[in-house]
């Protein structure tokens, strides 16, 4: 890859690359995590029925093999979770404060659901901010890794996960983000972001970058 590249529109280089989960967690995957254990049935059906459908039909399969896929490439993986550095939350932004979303420090709502679990040398990094690019130091952990690529999914669309795609533009990362292993609360919701940010990444469905790794693979 050129240094200066003048286009989005780039092929994952393996050695160069990392895979980002975003807030794929109990907290907010769950039925019983935090963030929906006290909202009623009535709304889990209707006010958040395409969340948790898209979800397990959908999203979470789709982590699944590009998880399995980078892998195998040698491509890094790793993870951020919405977890407070203490446990009653005190660190975590003005924002989540308000919001109501405190997630204490070693609780089973901060970590990364069964179906993706982190491996042993994967690294987690637990964030108290809607972008983790502010209240962490994954900036610095992915130039030490030699990252110039970063692929992007997880939740939700158009908040954390559109806001780790506009930073990490702007801290100079080429980004590709994976629309079919995104998801928020509704379909519109989730072709809007996907409209806002088309001019900060390029956008690949799971299929097309599977085959895209395997291709970097073979030809490695």
């Amino acid at each position: 890859m050129a240094d200066f590249p003048t286009t989005r529109d780039i092929p994952l280089n393996q050695k160069d690359s990392a895979l980002l989960f975003i807030d794929v967690q109990n907290f907010c995957v769950r039925r019983e995590g935090g963030e929906f254990k006290d909202v009623s049935e009535a709304d889990i059906t209707g006010k958040y029925g395409y969340y948790f459908d898209r979800l397990e039909s959908i999203a979470i399969p789709n982590m699944q093999r590009l998880q399995a896929a980078s892998r195998a490439a040698g491509i890094e993986v790793l993870y951020t979770t919405i977890e407070s550095l203490t446990k009653d939350g005190r660190d975590r932004s003005l924002d989540y404060k308000i919001t109501g979303f405190n997630v204490p420090k070693g609780s089973w709502d901060g970590k990364v659901i069964d179906e993706i679990a982190p491996g042993d040398d994967e690294i987690v990094l637990p964030k108290s901010s809607s972008s983790v690019f502010v209240s962490t130091h994954i900036d610095y952990l992915l130039r030490n890794l030699r990252i110039k690529q970063l692929v992007l999914c997880g939740l939700v669309t158009d908040q954390c996960v559109e806001s780790a795609v506009r930073d990490a533009c702007d801290f100079g990362y080429l980004v590709t983000l994976v629309p079919d292993a995104c998801v928020t609360y509704s379909q519109e919701r989730h072709d809007n972001t996907l409209r806002a940010i088309k001019g900060y990444c390029r956008q690949v469905c799971t299929d097309a970058l599977i085959h895209e790794i395997a291709g970097a693979r073979s030809s490695a």
